[in-house]
């Protein structure tokens, strides 16, 4: 069954309300990790401060009457802002063109503006909030079903598949840091932020023995668990796959950027881009290429 939209308009549609999205995400990727309020106080210029009048707050087309500068004090306005709105719009865009006019438009729509939000606060501040992945994954596991069901499949085969993909995505990942973790301890092989200066390597008896480890936060395995609930088991694991090697090529990026090499850095952004991409493509079809 699909949603009754004017042949033509669905694409505008997405495009103006994809833009629109982009403009909050600002607000969210600047306040959240700060853990300030989304809605209050209202949007201002972060050098003077000033309120933005509606007029001056509207997605990308304000950014380009006022030529980048904010109207008070006249300072550069980020580029990120027209940015991140744009690229929200023309993504809402790409998933209508894709799913046509159906609620699967509607979830991933939704599902693809929490991935653009946990990349870039993860970029920023390498965390991904919990509100974002753990939230997502709760709210993936009643929707995602729901959803399926809905176009005729079994409610309880499409819980079990969302909850498979969770458990998939998020143990996968962990697995690989646990043993990586576990290969660094017999090989002597120390962090700069692992163990710690003048810390000892975690026990079994230790939570951290579980969950700490160099190279890879469990905000990571928590944002893969969320993904798993919505694109599946088969899902979850092409996206592994295409993170991987989008984040070697962003890791190598930045590392010829900074001049060296081993320096932490966000796996969000990789893990956005490769979650994207399985959206587009047919199942499994990494491993095939493999």
């Amino acid at each position: 069954m699909t949603i009754e939209i004017a042949p033509g308009a669905l694409l505008p549609i997405a495009l103006t309300l994809g833009v629109l999205v982009g403009s909050f995400l600002n607000v969210v990727i600047h306040r959240v990790p700060l853990e300030l309020s989304v809605v209050f106080p209202p949007s201002h210029c972060p050098s003077c401060e000033t309120a933005i009048k509606p007029w001056d707050n509207v997605p990308v087309l304000s950014y380009l009457w006022l030529r980048g500068r904010c109207r008070q004090c006249e300072l550069s306005i980020s580029l990120r802002y027209p940015a991140v709105e744009l690229l929200t719009g023309l993504l809402f865009s790409a998933v209508a063109w894709r799913f046509g006019p159906t609620w699967w438009t509607a979830l991933y729509c939704v599902f693809v503006a929490g991935l653009i939000a946990a990349a870039l606060i993860d970029y920023d501040h390498q965390i991904i909030p919990d509100s974002i992945s753990l939230g997502g994954l709760v709210v993936a596991l009643i929707v995602v079903p729901l959803t399926a069901a809905y176009y005729g499949q079994s409610l309880g085969g499409a819980f079990r598949q969302s909850l498979t993909g969770a458990i998939v995505g998020g143990g996968v990942l962990w697995l690989v840091a646990f043993l990586h973790a576990r290969v660094s301890v017999a090989m002597g092989r120390t962090f700069e932020h692992w163990p710690g200066e003048g810390e000892s390597f975690p026990t079994p008896g230790e939570a951290d023995y579980w969950l700490w480890f160099p190279g890879l936060g469990l905000g990571d395995v928590k944002l893969l668990g969320m993904i798993g609930a919505v694109v599946g088991p088969f899902g979850v694991l092409d996206t592994i796959l295409a993170s991987s090697l989008v984040g070697l090529v962003l890791g190598g990026a930045q590392a010829l950027a900074r001049g060296a090499l081993g320096r932490p850095f966000g796996f969000a952004p990789a893990i956005a881009m490769g979650t994207v991409a399985v959206l587009f493509l047919p199942p499994m079809w990494l491993f095939q290429l493999i």
